[in-house]
């Protein structure tokens, strides 16, 4: 075991996340895309190139649109959907050069671009098994509509209907657990959360990535519907026991909306002074702080990411409802924010499906 939990573990300490070979599930996206084949865990076909000359030829096993990944860590900005292969072509000498993601990009995917509605799927596990959180949907466009550039996310929402009671059996069982098994049969037990994050498409749930903790914004959404002892339950995890009696979810969906510094996702403002936390408190949210310090006794922006604007409802309606009064009470100069988070359920739902 490798890097600070080894660490920890040489000291006779329980820590929770995964060693330094088994977090390579998120910190490579080329072992995570050969990991999933190697596994059969459902995933977009995809070819991994180590130079532009290589990924420009392999753009011909590919219809369009195309995904390029960024293979290392990119704060969320490492995927481009390319519509053709002019854009490809750009995106890709970028990459390369290290003008996009720096040295993330020095080794690419290409993917097949899949269609479908995206789910979040978030477990804990003690490297044996896995306990699932609730489904959350995250939305990582700048804009409404899915449009604009790619972020580490804008807004996510949590609400039990997401997935129905036979699809979350399906991915535990064909995914997470499946996971969890195949890393402690390799050599690299997995600890710490399991973050699948997955495109529900015709032909069912495939993986588009994993991540090795929880996902910001989703986490936001999660822990304003969560109940139990959360504390006890990571404590559990890292002992090697993971309790599940620990967890326990509110039923009411929640919403959580970003909002986000003039400039983001490229090279965001900052200094600019913020006001209203307090009154969108007082309207029932919670706000948590992402960008923010303090200067000259002001709170001001610091980040692309500022504040995450929490609320939940008795219904998805209310939950969206409350959580956008409160965005409407805080103020920064350039402030941005989508406002269409959680709507893809509502119309889901108003629709007849999945309800």
């Amino acid at each position: 075991m490798d890097g600070v939990g080894g660490l920890f573990e040489k000291e006779g300490i329980a820590f929770f996340g995964p060693a330094q070979a088994a977090a390579r599930l998120e910190g490579s996206k080329i072992f995570a895309k050969q990991f999933m084949q190697r596994v059969g865990i459902p995933t977009a076909r995809f070819t991994a190139a180590d130079s532009f000359d290589e990924a420009w030829a392999a753009l011909d096993e590919f219809t369009y649109p195309v995904v390029a990944k960024a293979d290392g860590l990119a704060a969320g900005k490492g995927v481009v959907i390319c519509q053709d292969r002019t854009e490809a072509e750009r995106t890709l000498r970028a990459m390369f050069a290290g003008q996009l993601v720096g040295a993330a990009g020095s080794r690419v995917v290409l993917e097949e671009y899949l269609t479908g509605e995206e789910v979040s799927f978030i477990g804990v596990s003690d490297g044996e098994r896995v306990v699932s959180l609730e489904p959350s949907q995250d939305h990582k466009r700048i804009f409404d509509n899915d449009e604009g550039a790619n972020t580490g996310g804008m807004g996510a929402y949590s609400d039990t209907r997401i997935l129905s009671a036979e699809e979350r059996t399906l991915i535990e069982r064909t995914i997470m657990q499946k996971t969890i098994d195949r890393m402690r049969e390799e050599g690299t037990p997995f600890r710490g959360f399991l973050y699948a994050g997955l495109m529900m498409t015709e032909r069912g749930p495939m993986v588009l990535e994993y991540n090795v903790r929880l996902g910001d914004p989703e986490t936001q959404a999660l822990l304003h519907r969560m109940d139990g002892d959360f504390g006890a339950l990571l404590r559990s995890a890292a002992e090697g026991r993971v309790d599940a009696s620990h967890l326990r979810f509110r039923p009411e969906p929640s919403v959580c909306v970003v909002l986000a510094a003039a400039g983001y996702p490229g090279q965001p403002r900052t200094g600019d002074e913020i006001t209203g936390i307090e009154e969108a408190e007082r309207r029932g949210a919670v706000v948590f702080h992402a960008g923010t310090k303090m200067q000259g006794g002001h709170l001001v922006t610091a980040g692309g990411r500022v504040l995450g604007v929490t609320s939940s409802g008795a219904t998805l309606a209310e939950a969206i409802r409350r959580t956008y009064e409160a965005c409407e009470a805080i103020r920064f100069e350039g402030m941005q924010y989508r406002r269409d988070i959680g709507r893809k359920g509502l119309r889901r739902w108003e629709s007849g499906a999945g309800a």
